[in-house]
């Protein structure tokens, strides 16, 4: 029985249905409805939160392997605490259930943003943290955090592993997370800047995982991620994927730096979450490359889909699921 946590998300429902598809036995939380995705009614769903030990508990019952995908993802500082304590503890409490019931190995998705990834001077790569010098947000503290209480495990006996995705790209919910890079696309977002980071495919990004989990490899990360590309580049991908008008106003720091004060103070007068924040801004002028050399070398035969072929096949699945000409 293998356990898998974030379920309705882009990486845990893209995982669910590849182990469903391998005929595997699969046990899952959901706090509040069951997510619907093809096979969901294959999976054995336990009401619950990684908060509550309790219902945490009675899902990891005879269990072997457990993909411990959840988090909260955000860069509005109003929500930092929140994800932080979900982060931090719920990860705590998946590990702490993982030593307790003998668990044959964790698999946990982190982010290179716990490797710290402001650093324009050179490659990241695992051998990296998260300091407060290398990093513009919360976030990626949040999963330094939480990759501190997996290393824990380990020293106390759990096999573990760490995959550390770059931007992954897949057809999910197209309102939140990596994601909304499709949207804006698809809405003729006409801004760009010369920022530059890693992009992989989230089938890779599950296929990494499962390697991983079948593996003898214990205590050891990777950064995950198929090529280093300009925003401005994959915006335009997929604004030609999609048939509409590329990006073709270039932001300045000066020009970010005020439109996120702007979103910042409508999001006080309007409740709403602003749509670019400090760090988001910071993020998207950052030139930031990724060494993915490490996992290639540990499984020689894996291959990345390249991103064009990757952001066809989304836009593709998004055009259905969204009904869209």
């Amino acid at each position: 029985m293998i356990f898998v946590t974030g379920a309705s998300g882009l990486v845990g429902s893209h995982l669910i249905q590849s182990l469903l598809a391998k005929n595997k036995a699969v046990t899952a939380l959901y706090r509040k409805e069951i997510p619907a995705f093809e096979g969901a009614e294959k999976v054995k769903w336990v009401a619950g939160d990684l908060l509550d030990i309790v219902s945490l508990a009675e899902a990891m019952q005879g269990v072997s392997q457990v993909y411990h995908c959840a988090a909260i993802v955000s860069f509005v500082p109003s929500q930092a605490a929140r994800m932080i304590k979900a982060n931090q503890e719920g990860t705590a409490n998946v590990v702490n259930l993982c030593i307790e019931k003998q668990i044959d190995k964790l698999v946990f998705v982190s982010s290179v943003a716990a490797l710290g990834r402001i650093r324009e001077d050179v490659a990241i790569d695992e051998s990296m943290n998260w300091t407060a010098e290398t990093s513009n947000s919360v976030y990626g503290q949040s999963k330094y955090l939480a990759e501190m209480e997996v290393w824990r495990g380990m020293g106390e006996g759990l096999n573990v592993a760490i995959v550390n995705p770059v931007i992954i790209f897949g057809a999910g919910d197209w309102t939140k997370g990596s994601s909304e890079i499709f949207k804006s696309a698809y809405d003729q977002f006409p801004w760009y800047t010369n920022g530059v980071s890693g992009f992989v495919d989230v089938l890779d990004v599950i296929d990494s995982m499962q390697l991983l989990m079948d593996s003898p490899i214990t205590g050891q990360r990777y950064v995950i991620s198929a090529e280093n590309l300009s925003y401005q580049t994959v915006f335009t991908k997929i604004a030609h994927a999609f048939n509409k008008r590329p990006p073709h106003r270039k932001v300045t720091p000066l020009l970010a730096a005020i439109v996120w004060r702007l979103e910042a103070l409508k999001g006080i007068l309007t409740g709403k979450t602003p749509l670019l924040t400090k760090e988001t801004a910071a993020t998207a002028q950052a030139v930031v490359h990724f060494n993915n050399e490490k996992f290639l070398k540990a499984f020689p035969d894996f291959k990345y889909r390249s991103m064009d072929t990757t952001i066809n096949r989304v836009c593709a699945e998004l055009k259905k699921l969204h009904h869209l000409a």
